[in-house]
């Protein structure tokens, strides 16, 4: 109700130049946006030809390109990987308590349980079987 109030009290040639600001911005981007499709077309026109004609020299070359740059950002992703896992190693030996060592103490507490608790129950198995 207060937005209605606010509209009605505004002049009218204030709501008039919004009005005429909006329709200039709006008519300078939908004519941007024509010169930048006509420009595409022409230049998909001229490149066309250019790019039929080395197409056997283009396709291996972006192959090629595109197989170097994903070996390159692969490789440097397995090093960031190892060195925060060497870094994390390191903390976790020195006992600087990196993150997620209390679930790690914890996990491995639990296996050395179900360890003991198989070992005993296969020499419980085993003594009744030799019996």
């Amino acid at each position: 109700m207060a937005e209605n109030h606010l509209h009605t009290t505004q002049p009218m040639t204030h709501q008039m130049v919004k009005a005429v600001t909006a329709a200039t911005a709006g008519g300078s981007f939908l004519v941007l946006s024509s010169l930048t499709l006509a420009g595409t077309v022409i230049a998909l026109a001229i490149a066309t030809p250019l790019f039929v004609i080395f197409s056997p020299v283009l396709v291996p070359a972006l192959l090629t390109t595109a197989l170097i740059v994903t070996g390159f950002v692969t490789s440097g992703g397995f090093g960031v990987a190892a060195v925060t896992v060497l870094s994390w190693i390191y903390r976790y030996v020195t006992g600087r308590h990196p993150p997620a060592a209390d679930q790690l103490d914890s996990a491995g507490m639990r296996l050395a349980i179900k360890a003991r608790e198989m070992t005993d129950r296969a020499a419980q198995l085993t003594g009744a079987a030799a019996s």
